[in-house]
């Protein structure tokens, strides 16, 4: 394996002696010894949670190797010094690493640069006393083989439960800059409120109550303050898969014809209106107790693993869920204050209750006034919503996979675009999903008909007839609030993630560029998933340095110490890599022309125009519509294919050396359609023989990761090369309505055969090209996996005189 450490801390020697010092590696008696052996004794043994007598002790020290020849005990035994290569011998088997198939004993720093483990530094061959001191340090701070650092190993085998109830520490308690576990999470308190939100969804003559779980330390009883993490989930209280289900719009259907319009930006562009809101509640009385609790939450393995750091968890559904009042609208304005709501709370700033029913406040009295959002897809989403209001309280957001634009999620280029892996899904199939109020009868049957209202205004809405944005989608685009960001920002996106596509983060990304607030981005090579539990790099630990920082005012540099842009490698697994930017418009780009099957940087005269067809036979059709795995396999062959006249293939000569896309790639097109009606669907690909990442991160150990002691765990997961290797892949891919060609919100008439001028922006990508590949462009009309599938008999011809490709390419 190899090791990405981008969160450890530069820390001085009087520091770190400190902090051994609060973690009790140093104490009164091990700090006064005057030799480096009897100290490293010393740590094993505090390390060595298990062995209760000096018996276990020796007998764990036998089964580690010092030296090639001597095992540990016999190595203390008879040597008077802590030699740098025993040292690390025995700090890489504590770390997991076994020797032979890990390393080697008599080279062992050779295998800590391959790994990339921290050395320490050193004089001699030796450690002295400071130098045995300061290496310990680095290697509590460092990860181990299965992507935790040792002192969270320990954490995880008992080592902070005896500083649970010890009054004389520090709490929270740091190291590295990080927060450590030292929160028994089996006495956290758990409640229940109700934030009154100004607004009135449901027009029940009532402002809507929002249901929020709250999990705190206890030690907020005695007084402590703390920060909160708060998740946004609309799932969080159940969902509606089967109403959700049935609501799925068919996508076999012909592209229709729009009618030409003079729409200006101004003319779509949404307002919000001013609501006659009802009166707030009349408060009946105060407490600071709670009257009701749950269980067990949805929760979210990051949000676990800073339960026993100190931080409180919130997590509330919103509008329209269960126990909360309101309708669900799918990301517009409402749905953003049901979201801000909660902070104010949490801020001090808003009202709460302990029921529906007594209006008795509660307030947040536990909180520190410092939140920070987490999760992914819709919750990331609902957690860029909430930043762009700018409410005071949110001090970051951590946002995966997120939203930016809702058009950009289930439109492109005036085509109604499905979200990867499920085609018909729309913004009215995904209220309905989310409606968990219709899970608890009595209060449905107060509902019915305002949420039956309110789910036809969504589909009207929506439009799925032309694909246009219009004021339904601009009223779901937060990056007009862009300037209104005040909070600090990690955004973390795949760059393979075709469900929450990556113009979302991109575009989001460059908006934020010039406000003077914190910024950095992780993109890694995973669809729509999670990545705090990948062993290559410390997820967890950029997260633990950030929030310590953010939530908790720690002066650790993690602004500085954290790198702008983080990069997971698309060719050598665990390798991630750092940068200043990311799809910077200062980058260079390339220009290339299209030819017959060609793209070349110079510009020659196109031999003729080249045609494809969008039809196929019907028993084609029908089978690529259940099958899109294979439609996608066969679209992408060179070789002769089922599909070659239904696209056509550009590609480069193979390249010399290595490049990198980073950016955005934009296609010119010189274009016709043979009726009065046309789409296009683009793909850039890399041809090239070799062992690609799986689609998805393998779990290299069940609940591999423990967030603490006796606590919840994780799956430890990473990508892996597949153990075949294929032609191709798709890096990135576009689509356009020809009727939209100047915008997404203007529809111009299409005259059959005539041929028109388009400019196409592909999805932004990061990705190395190997040496010996090469850059395809594929071109072709129906997307199986995205737009609508009308089978039409639609003919399209490109002049390739006038029509090229610019990638954003380092060579």
């Amino acid at each position: 394996m190899r090791n990405n450490q981008f969160a450890i801390k530069p820390t001085n020697y009087e520091t770190q002696l400190v902090e051994l010092h609060d973690v009790r590696f140093l104490n009164d008696t091990n700090d006064n010894l005057n030799d480096p052996l009897s100290l490293w004794i010393s740590f094993l043994k505090l390390s060595f949670l298990s062995a209760k007598s000096d018996s276990v002790f020796s007998q764990k020290l036998q089964n580690i190797m010092a030296t090639s020849e001597q095992n540990l005990q016999t190595y203390i035994n008879n040597q008077k010094v802590v030699s740098v290569t025993a040292f690390y011998n025995v700090a890489l088997q504590l770390l997991g690493f076994q020797p032979e198939l890990d390393f080697q004993l008599n080279d062992t720093l050779t295998a800590m640069n391959k790994i990339q483990l921290k050395i320490a530094d050193h004089s001699t061959d030796s450690f002295n006393l400071d130098e045995l001191k300061s290496a310990w340090y680095w290697l509590l701070a460092t990860h181990n083989k299965e992507g935790q650092t040792f002192i969270d190993q320990l954490a995880a085998n008992g080592y902070f439960v005896s500083f649970y109830d010890d009054e004389t520490v520090k709490k929270p308690l740091l190291f590295n800059g990080k927060t450590l576990p030292v929160f028994d999470p089996h006495k956290l308190i758990r409640e229940v409120v109700y934030v009154e939100s100004p607004q009135d969804t449901d027009n029940d003559g009532k402002l809507d109550l929002l249901k929020a779980e709250i999990l705190r330390p206890a030690e907020t009883e005695s007084g402590l303050k703390v920060p909160i993490l708060y998740t946004a989930s609309p799932y969080n209280q159940g969902t509606n898969d089967e109403t959700g289900e049935k609501l799925m719009h068919n996508v076999n259907v012909p592209l229709k014809v729009k009618v030409a319009d003079d729409n200006e930006y101004k003319d779509i562009e949404y307002h919000a209106e001013t609501k006659n809101l009802p009166s707030a509640r009349k408060i009946s009385g105060e407490t600071d107790k709670a009257d009701e609790t749950f269980s067990r939450e949805q929760s979210y393995t990051l949000n676990d693993y800073f339960l026993a750091r100190g931080f409180a968890v919130v997590y509330a559904a919103g509008i329209g869920t269960k126990d909360s009042d309101g309708v669900r609208t799918t990301g517009d304005p409402e749905e953003t204050t049901s979201t801000i709501s909660i902070i104010e709370w949490l801020a001090g700033s808003r009202v709460a209750f302990t029921n529906k029913i007594d209006n008795i406040q509660i307030n947040a009295w536990w909180s520190n006034k410092s939140v920070a959002m987490t999760g992914r897809s819709y919750l990331g989403t609902l957690a860029t919503a909430a930043a762009t209001t700018g409410v005071t309280g949110l001090k970051t957001v951590i946002s995966e996979a997120a939203i930016s634009s809702w058009y950009d999620y289930y439109r492109d280029g005036g085509l109604v675009i499905a979200p990867g892996g499920f085609p018909g899904e729309d913004a009215d199939v995904l209220a309905e999903e989310t409606f968990s109020r219709r899970l608890q009868a009595g209060d449905f049957n107060r509902i019915k008909d305002t949420w039956e209202q309110k789910l036809t205004d969504i589909t009207k809405g929506q439009d799925r007839d032309t694909g246009d944005y219009n004021t339904f989608w601009d009223a779901r685009n937060y990056r007009k609030n862009i300037k209104n960001i005040k909070a600090d920002l990690l955004l973390v996106h795949g760059l393979n993630d075709w469900n929450v596509k990556p113009r979302n983060v991109e575009k989001l990304w460059q908006g934020v560029q010039n406000l003077n607030v914190s910024k950095k981005i992780i993109l890694h090579q995973g669809q729509h998933i999670y990545i705090n539990a990948f062993r290559s790099i410390d997820y967890t630990d950029i997260v633990n340095l950030w929030l310590t920082h953010e939530l908790l005012g720690v002066d650790n540099d993690a602004e500085n110490i954290l790198p702008n842009v983080i990069v997971q490698d698309n060719v050598k697994t665990e390798s991630w890599h750092s940068y200043s930017n990311w799809s910077s418009i200062k980058n260079p780009t390339m220009n290339y022309y299209l030819n017959k099957n060609t793209l070349s940087s110079e510009k020659t005269p196109a031999i003729e125009k080249i045609s494809f067809s969008d039809k196929l036979p019907d028993l084609s059709f029908n089978n690529y519509c259940q099958n899109i795995d294979k439609w996608q396999n066969d679209l992408l062959s060179d070789q002769k294919s089922p599909i070659q006249n239904n696209r056509v293939i550009f590609k480069t000569e193979k390249l010399n050396n290595e490049a990198l896309l980073d950016g955005v790639a934009k296609l010119n097109l010189r274009v016709s359609s043979s009726a009065n009606v046309g789409l296009l669907s683009f793909q850039l690909v890399d041809y090239g023989t070799s062992k690609r990442f799986n689609i998805s991160p393998s779990i290299l150990k069940a609940k591999g990761l423990a967030e603490t002691y006796d606590w919840r765990e994780d799956d430890l997961r990473e990508f892996e090369l597949n153990t075949k290797s294929t032609d191709s892949k798709m890096i990135t891919k576009g689509h356009i309505n020809l009727q939209n060609r100047e915008n997404n919100f203007h529809a111009e008439s299409l005259s059959p055969n005539e041929f028109y001028d388009i400019s196409v922006e592909l999805q932004p990508t990061f990705y190395k090209l190997q040496a010996g590949h090469q850059l395809g462009l594929v071109v072709y009309a129906t997307d199986f996996g995205m737009t609508v599938r009308g089978n039409q008999d639609i003919n399209y011809t490109i002049d390739m005189n006038y029509s090229s490709l610019i990638v954003p390419i380092h060579k």
